[in-house]
């Protein structure tokens, strides 16, 4: 099989000919400069000649600690090491001088930019997938920085491609672009479990437009890769890390000892020379002035310092004079407390206090109609709320709510409209953690509400199942925020109930009447069409069931074969 590459046609390579990083001839080798020019590129594990010990990399300095090799880390020599041999990893890990987009495997990556455009996606990605990938990209809405989308391949021998946003880099936001890279590369893991694939290449995901320096975006890249398959490692096959530039190739020979040692010695010169922050059980970065570590009370505390909780701050040292009038090492009052309680935890306990404020009746409970009584948001408590769900719907990986297709994407609308589909009876058919739910319609319908966009809802065999009540459609509302109310079309509920048009006139008027006063009922799927074409759907069975024995097939043919539709012609 070939592929048309940069410069001409390449073959494609499969896994199995792309070295392993825990093959016995994958010994640590950093070429200089002069050696890695004249071999014009070398991959990992290739050529032969002997090569030098697994310490040679000493040699180099650390790209964060400015180490000339010799030095030690703030870990440490003989401390624990936080990046232990793990041979099961190892076998999964592969290192390849070459573009992504040659290889046979089940993903490759393309970093590229908010708009997706083909100038700015990976050298010669596009060149080698055919027109057919912008083509896609041109529908996906864009992309958010930090997050990634999946195409189809086209052309390459590979079955999809991943595209991603890297962060523009600057020294001052050092920490905020550290972070956005990680969640790059996690997010393109997740996306290709959440799929069912198993095996993924992945270039470097920086650009020499956004700045970013080369060796810190490595450590960052292999860091957050290990602490993935840490987790996950039982379905993932395999991660091939490309480099195209003989600099990076060097880098990663270097760094790849580092996070996945091969063997005690290796794992044992890494304790010394990595970073002093290799970030936390996902491979952020972690800030220390920003922790909180609470210690036991002290014996002879007073009634006082009983109610609140002591706490032990990291300050500088120029304030250790001050330490007697500044009591740092003291007991918090409760209001210093209150400032670092979760911010959703502060939330809830708002709506609890504003329900238990009410006089009277709670009339919309009393109805069914769920609690009603949480506060109205400010536009930036919206915002910051919708985004610690979307960080945190990005950070786990919620592939069995996704199969359970309670919501999915559709095709467009008849004018071009992308659109979400939803199916009410498939809130019955399984037990549903509704928190991960939320989060799971939060990470679906971001790249939706970024444009006008539609909902299609099938109320088909859902009436007589109870479904989530409009307390908490108002909260998931709040939470979707004012871009979802903005950019929404229009509603299509197909197969409406007595029920649920009460139940949707109830939140026309206690929810919010700018959203489902959008709704637009629809009885007959046929009648659906009009909106929606049925090519740009993907509808299960029991709901063209549902709509013969609702409608008892009066005037309509249904194709058994393609499920398509028909009025029956007249006469």
């Amino acid at each position: 099989m070939a592929v048309p590459g940069v410069g001409g046609i390449e073959p494609a390579v499969t896994l199995d000919q792309v070295p392993r990083w825990s093959d016995p001839d994958q010994r640590l080798y950093a070429p200089s400069s002069s050696s890695a020019a004249a071999a014009g590129g070398v991959e990992a594990g290739e050529g032969g000649g002997s090569e030098p010990a697994a310490s040679a990399f000493l040699s180099f300095s650390d790209p964060l600690t400015g180490d000339d090799g010799g030095g030690v880390s703030a870990g440490g020599r003989g401390g624990a090491s936080r990046f232990p041999v793990d041979h099961e990893i190892n076998s999964r890990i592969y290192l390849w001088r070459g573009h992504p987009w040659n290889l046979e495997v089940d993903a490759v990556v393309n970093s590229t930019n908010e708009s997706l455009d083909e100038s700015h996606s990976s050298p010669g990605l596009h060149a080698a997938a055919g027109s057919g990938l912008a083509e896609e990209c041109s529908t996906l809405g864009g992309c958010r920085t930090g997050m990634a989308k999946m195409t189809n391949a086209y052309d390459l021998p590979a079955r999809k491609v991943i595209h991603t946003v890297g962060p523009k880099y600057a020294v001052k936001y050092h920490t905020a672009a550290e972070n956005a890279l990680s969640h790059c590369y996690r997010s393109c893991l997740e996306l290709l479990i959440e799929n069912g694939l198993e095996s993924i290449a992945m270039g470097c995901i920086y650009t020499e437009a956004k700045n970013y320096p080369r060796e810190p975006a490595a450590h960052v890249a292999i860091r957050t890769v290990r602490r993935f398959l840490e987790k996950q490692k039982s379905k993932i096959a395999g991660v091939v890390f490309c480099t195209v530039s003989s600099s990076d190739t060097e880098i990663y020979k270097r760094l790849l000892p580092l996070y996945f040692p091969r063997d005690r010695q290796e794992e044992e010169i890494a304790v010394s020379k990595l970073p002093a922050d290799v970030g936390d059980e996902n491979g952020e970065t972690v800030i220390d002035e920003r922790k909180i570590r609470i210690r036991p009370l002290p014996a002879g505390a007073t009634d006082r310092a009983a109610t609140t909780a002591p706490i032990d701050l990291p300050f500088d040292s120029g304030l250790a004079s001050k330490r007697s009038s500044f009591k740092l090492d003291s007991y918090l009052d409760p209001s210093f407390m209150s400032l670092i309680k979760d911010p959703d935890l502060r939330r809830k306990e708002q709506w609890e206090k504003s329900a238990q404020a009410q006089k009277g009746f709670n009339y919309a409970k009393l109805l069914g109609y769920g609690d009603l009584a949480c506060p109205s948001l400010s536009a930036a408590e919206e915002y910051s709320l919708h985004s610690r769900y979307l960080a945190k719907a990005n950070s786990l990986n919620l592939s069995e709510i996704a199969e359970m297709k309670i919501i999915y994407r559709g095709g467009v609308d008849s004018e071009g409209r992308p659109v979400m589909v939803v199916v009410g009876a498939h809130f019955l058919l399984r037990c549903l953690d509704l928190e991960r739910f939320v989060l799971h319609v939060v990470k679906e319908f971001e790249p939706l509400i970024q444009k006008p966009y539609s909902i299609v809802y099938f109320h088909s065999a859902a009436s007589l199942q109870p479904q989530p009540d409009l307390g908490f459609m108002k909260r998931l509302q709040q939470i979707l925020g004012r871009k979802h109310q903005r950019n929404l079309h229009a509603i299509y509920v197909l197969h409406p109930t007595l029920g649920l048009r009460t139940a949707i006139l109830a939140m026309q008027m206690f929810v919010d009447g700018e959203v489902w006063k959008k709704v637009v009922y629809v009885d007959r799927l046929v009648h659906l069409f009009r909106y929606v074409p049925r090519e740009q759907l993907t509808i299960p069975d029991f709901v063209f069931q549902h709509d013969l024995e609702v409608n008892g097939g009066r005037g309509l043919i249904v194709d058994p074969r393609t499920k398509h539709i028909y009025q029956r012609p007249s006469g």
